[in-house]
């Protein structure tokens, strides 16, 4: 059996139909799921009605309704409000709201102080993806390992499922470290677009060199991988630390060159070469993670 087989139609409530909550509702509905919806905003709970979603008048209502919750609204704060006068006792409730660890650790121990098993999730995918088969949307999850196994078939409905952890605050981890790599991927894409961009250069003849050379370099994620799990940065370095923060210089004046700012370049060109001026500049750029742990900890 795979996850999206479903043997049953577990009715479900869904707090929040915004967009990703209309998407994850539409995809219950089609399935056959009894879905009980709420929203701050009514009218955006009524346009599911018309697709068979039974409109509650209050989230305490909608909560009531069914065993298992779903929430997906703004942010945590707004999980709280929503849910104040909730009688949580016995419910499962699973939170696909966007939010840190830190606050997926104490909506655990919330929910579970009412009487509910919590699992927090982090849904990698935008709604029109959600609606997508085979999109190659997912959702993390951590927190109730029992919850999680009871439901998986249900939460798999509207996108794959990945369990990370009893710690509530997985998922969400999860969740940001990989959007954080992509803000980075984002900011050196256009870094280069804009080094391109007063030139004779068409942008989607670079766009296919871009895309050609940002594949080749995943590699190094592995690569830091082995290394941070071997505690040695030094392993199986190509071009080592201080090669590369040397020809940071070339970067940056290349950017000055063509009247673009370096700011989306200099704060990491300033983590490699203090790297450099602490003795490392024989390993990989890997060390550099040092720098940034030691920020954390001031």
């Amino acid at each position: 059996m795979t996850d999206n087989a479903l043997t049953t139609k577990t009715p479900l409530t869904l707090l929040g139909a915004g967009a990703m909550g209309t998407a994850l509702a539409r995809t219950w509905l089609a399935a056959g799921h009894p879905v009980t919806v709420w929203n701050r905003t009514p009218a955006r709970a009524e346009a599911l009605a018309a697709e068979g979603a039974t409109v509650a008048a209050s989230a305490a209502a909608a909560v009531a309704a069914n065993r298992l919750v779903i929430a997906c609204l703004l942010d945590d704060a707004s999980v709280g409000e929503a849910l104040g006068t909730a009688d949580l006792q016995d419910r499962d409730l699973v939170n696909l709201t966007t939010g840190t660890p830190g606050q997926g650790r104490e909506r655990a121990a919330w929910a579970q102080a009412r009487g509910a098993r919590f699992l927090d999730g982090g849904i990698m995918g935008t709604p029109p993806m959600i609606e997508a088969p085979d999109s190659g949307a997912y959702v993390f999850y951590s927190g109730s390992a029992d919850l999680f196994e009871e439901h998986r078939t249900t939460l798999a409905v509207p996108a794959a499922t990945t369990y990370v952890g009893a710690d509530p605050g997985f998922a969400a981890l999860h969740d940001v470290a990989l959007l954080s790599a992509m803000d980075g991927m984002f900011a050196g894409i256009t870094h280069a677009f804009a080094l391109i961009h007063s030139e004779d250069i068409a942008p989607k003849d670079f766009a296919q060199l871009l895309a050609q050379w940002l594949t080749a370099m995943t590699f190094m994620v592995h690569k830091a991988a082995d290394q941070l799990e071997s505690g040695d940065y030094g392993k199986d370095v190509v071009s080592n630390l201080a090669m590369q923060s040397a020809a940071n210089a070339t970067l940056l004046r290349t950017a000055e060159e063509q009247g673009v700012s370096t700011e989306l370049l200099t704060p990491y060109a300033d983590l490699m070469a203090r790297r450099v001026a602490d003795g490392h500049g024989d390993e990989d750029i890997t060390g550099v993670l040092e720098l940034l742990m030691r920020e954390n900890k001031s």
